[in-house]
């Protein structure tokens, strides 16, 4: 089953991306992003790529501009995730054939992305848009829109999130830090996607 939860790497380094992107896997989230603000973030974007591209989607975050977008492609990533909403860095994943999720906090981010061909909305921070914003900004966006809360959500709430309509989640420290084993990230993971497939059961 794939969930609708984005795992983000953010400093993970080459020599453990693989045997963590197995894990991640193992548990049920096929959905991984690197930072670019990571050590060597490409070269650990090819490493799950290379090993795990058949089974997940690797790709990178953080994206600010257009030139990333082609070193990912070129390291086999298949998704771009930005914190902002830049028309040029969509427009470029698309072209390359791949997901764009741009990060977005307003109705007029939100429709000026999803107009360049955005496939999803990163709602970043989420905490400052909050569960009403969620709902107000919802009722406005194209049904079947695909969004996703990423800053200050977790299991904890995932129920709440889920019932205002938000499509999934982006989820970094609560899955992973820098110095955190393959284990640590498979027990984060275990737990993340037991909250989440029991609040969709709500």
């Amino acid at each position: 089953m794939s969930r609708n939860i984005i795992a983000i790497l953010r400093g993970i380094q080459p020599h453990e991306a693989a045997e963590i992107c197995a894990t991640l896997i193992a548990e049920g989230i096929t959905r991984i992003e690197v930072p670019l603000n990571s050590p060597e973030p490409l070269k650990s974007i090819e490493a799950m790529a290379h090993n795990h591209g058949a089974e997940a989607m690797i790709g990178a975050g953080t994206v600010l501009d257009v030139q990333s977008v082609t070193d990912v492609a070129n390291a086999g990533g298949k998704m771009i995730v930005s914190p902002n909403a830049d028309t040029a860095v969509i427009a470029a994943s698309k072209a390359a054939g791949m997901k764009s999720y741009p990060g977005v906090m307003t109705p007029t981010e939100c429709f000026a992305a999803l107009k360049a061909g955005a496939d999803g909305l990163k709602l970043f921070p989420s905490f400052l848009l909050g569960i009403e914003g969620l709902k107000a900004i919802n009722a406005v966006l194209p049904a079947g829109t695909e969004t996703y809360a990423v800053g200050g959500v977790g299991p904890a709430n995932f129920a709440e999130w889920l019932a205002a309509g938000v499509t999934g989640f982006g989820l970094g420290s609560s899955l992973y830090k820098p110095g955190y084993s393959a284990a640590d990230v498979g027990k984060n993971a275990r737990e993340a996607v037991a909250a989440y497939d029991k609040a969709l059961r709500q």
